[in-house]
């Protein structure tokens, strides 16, 4: 049986459990600003705290959608390892995701994943589909939910 086989027969067994918790990590004022700055999105409700304090709904600055959910990426790494043979990991792209609750800047961020399906792809690839929950810290709300695809390789 080949280590993508191996590795899929594992996956399926897992399929609707939680398989992974990632540390947290805190989102200041400093990120949200580098974040505007590589994007070219500086809208005051992220860049400007005294204004969003003062102007916004939501009582100070707050990250980005998609600084958020950019992440992700650290998340997995924090949960997932390389299998037996795989030679790299490839973000598959997302089938649905939804923004739910803004990110205040200092909150703190962590992702709960769970399996939702593994099938293969290719006689080298297998493709998973994760529940990712991106939780704020103290907040019943998430920030965002997202079904994130996610391609293992392995060798030939």
């Amino acid at each position: 049986m080949s280590a993508r086989d191996e590795a899929l027969k594992a996956a399926q067994q897992q399929i609707g459990t939680e398989t992974g918790v990632s540390n947290w990590i805190t989102v200041d004022q400093k990120m949200i600003d580098d974040f505007a700055k590589a994007t070219h999105d500086d809208q005051w409700i992220h860049v400007d705290p005294e204004r969003a304090a003062a102007q916004s709904p939501f009582g100070g600055a707050i990250a980005h959608g998609f600084l958020t959910l950019s992440l992700a990426s650290r998340f997995a790494y924090d949960c997932f390892d390389m299998l037996p043979g795989q030679v790299m990991a490839v973000n598959y792209g997302m089938n649905k995701l939804r923004f739910l609750k803004p990110v205040l800047a200092g909150s703190r961020l962590r992702g709960r994943f769970i399996l939702q399906q593994a099938i293969a792809k290719k006689p080298t690839n297998m493709l998973r589909t994760n529940l990712l929950t991106i939780e704020i810290e103290g907040e019943k709300s998430p920030a965002l939910i997202a079904e994130w695809l996610g391609l293992a390789v392995f060798e030939d």
